[in-house]
């Protein structure tokens, strides 16, 4: 019927004599996205004659990509789109079809995880999508949609959680907890005034833009799921409003605590000098008296600095580009990214002890213009005075 040779992914049998009578075959067709049109077909017939394609009423929108044929001698041959909207049946057709597909996947994800795995990343934006969409069906696939992480492994919801609660987890001390157990009933009223502590599932959206904050993570034992189309943001905001307890943060929304050396009481008041010295001493190098300067000491000395982007200043921004708002995110009161600069590497202490130095503004620019790279890119201006300052200090270098 499709004139279509490739192997589907999956494919899904009806067969139903109550309460209607329905018969038909749909597939999941293996896509190249750069050719093929990304709508499926479904042809519905009556006793094996052609009624329609693709009656929308009858397939639930997020499955629209499947192909196949419908035989049900319960609908009318002579179809119209307000008689549909108004039968009883259609609907229930469409409700029978969104669960025989939920039924499958979690079927092929108990039974045949291996394959369920291969077919993830062609199939999980109409997943996401029809969760996003359908409350039913979300129910029935949240235990099935998985997460591929930066190693390649394919986790589950619950595995993200169980895997960054160990790793948020403090080693516990029996006398501490002995202590907490006594004193129970006297905080059982401050306990409840308290917010419940958030897990928080860190996620990549471009592993090549992000790749140093991905070895920083790997470096450091931790764990990230990639996120990188663009259905994952408003999905990732609907489970952060059905899981109070969790929430999902891009690597590079902040440094994170465990890829910092811890700071002594002591020597906090030198760094928050530090900070203050370097944020003057980049502000006036890049003519921005706008730029937020945070200073961290990192574990990794070979990092100099980056960018940070607070994780709701970006989906506002995600969320303009979407709509075609046209909006500049700094009408939100600025660009909302934080330079952050390491305090253990040279580059960063030859700033501190040369503030008046001849060479210090090229150094801060090359440093700004190395975090904007390490984050996404640089604008086609900037990208040529930083080739332009990069065959300059090799030059000398050489002198």
């Amino acid at each position: 019927v499709f004139q279509d040779f490739k192997e589907p992914l999956f494919w899904i049998h009806l067969n139903m004599d109550y309460p209607f009578n329905l018969k038909g075959i749909l597939y999941f067709p293996k896509i190249n996205t750069e050719y093929d049109s990304i709508e499926g077909t479904i042809k519905l017939y009556n006793n094996q004659v052609f009624i329609a394609d693709n009656i929308k009423e009858v397939i639930p929108e997020y499955l629209m990509l499947l192909k196949g044929v419908i035989d049900c001698p319960d609908l009318p041959l002579n179809v119209s789109r307000s008689a549909l909207q108004n039968d009883g049946f259609v609907k229930k057709i469409s409700e029978y079809i969104s669960k025989k597909f939920a039924d499958k996947l979690s079927g092929m994800c108990k039974t045949d995880r291996e394959n369920y795995e291969k077919y993830w990343d062609d199939i999980n934006p109409f997943i996401k999508y029809g969760c996003i969409k359908d409350e039913k069906f979300s129910k029935k696939m949240m235990d099935y949609i998985l997460f591929k992480n930066i190693d390649g492994k394919y986790l589950t919801l619950e595995d993200c959680i169980n895997e960054n609660k160990k790793e948020e987890a403090p080693a516990e001390n029996t006398e501490e907890k002995a202590e907490t157990t006594e004193n129970t009933e006297n905080t059982e009223n401050a306990d409840e005034k308290k917010e419940p502590e958030k897990t928080t599932v860190y996620y990549v959206t471009d592993e090549v833009q992000q790749s140093q904050y991905i070895n920083m993570f790997k470096a450091n034992g931790q764990d990230a799921i990639i996120m990188s189309h663009s259905i994952d943001n408003p999905f990732i905001s609907q489970e952060e409003q059905k899981h109070e307890n969790l929430k999902f943060l891009r690597i590079d929304a902040d440094v994170n605590d465990t890829l910092c050396e811890e700071v002594k009481e002591e020597d906090k008041e030198a760094l928050k000098k530090q900070e203050e010295t370097l944020t003057e001493t980049f502000k006036k190098a890049l003519g921005d008296d706008k730029l937020q300067v945070k200073v961290e000491k990192l574990k990794d000395a070979e990092i100099s600095s980056m960018i940070t982007l607070s994780e709701e200043t970006r989906r506002m921004q995600d969320m303009m580009k979407m709509y075609n708002m046209g909006m500049d995110a700094s009408m939100f009161g600025g660009s909302g990214q934080v330079l952050v600069l390491n305090a253990n590497n040279k580059l960063v202490q030859y700033v501190l002890e040369h503030t008046d130095g001849e060479n210090t503004p090229k150094i801060c620019e090359q440093l700004y213009d190395l975090a904007q790279l390490s984050h996404g890119s640089l604008t086609p201006e900037r990208m040529t005075k930083f080739i332009a300052r990069s065959n300059e200090i090799m030059g000398m270098m050489l002198n």
